[in-house]
């Protein structure tokens, strides 16, 4: 199976991590799928990459043009970090990792959408709380898991 054909699997959780990011090989998967014309219902520089792309200041068409040339994700890493107008240190990656993580919708608007999301997806789990337990439930769901 392809790597980068998110119409047979979902992209990795945003939760797992490259180079202490969170977000990042998610977002490496969906520019793939992006570039090879397989990225199905996902979406390549949507809000959650910019958290990532705007934190780092990395430009997102530049990433793309890496990632054609066809660079695994050391090497997209190791370029990331070259060219960030943004440099972070660890501790930052870190925290903002963690925030990342954490983070619950912050709105009413938000709130309702998270809401109508986890009613149609699993509406009797109460273990639904962060941003990135609804991604992680979504592709579960969306490739045929009984939430």
């Amino acid at each position: 199976m392809n790597p980068s054909d998110l119409t047979q699997r979902p992209p990795r959780s945003p939760r797992v991590r490259l180079g202490g990011f969170v977000i990042l090989p998610r977002l490496l998967d969906k520019a793939r799928a992006t570039i090879a014309g397989t990225h199905g219902e996902y979406k390549f520089d949507c809000p959650l990459d910019r958290r990532f792309l705007d934190f780092m200041g990395i430009d997102s068409e530049a990433l793309k043009e890496q990632l054609a040339e066809g660079k695994g994700d050391g090497e997209i890493l190791s370029w990331i970090l070259e060219h960030a107008k943004n440099q972070r240190t660890e501790f930052a990656i870190e925290a903002w990792s963690r925030f990342c993580e954490r983070r619950v919708p912050a709105d009413i608007e938000s709130r309702q959408r998270f809401n109508e999301m986890q009613s149609k997806l699993a509406a009797t789990r109460e273990d639904i709380a962060t941003w990135f337990d609804m991604l992680d439930l979504d592709d579960y769901a969306s490739f045929g898991g009984k939430p």
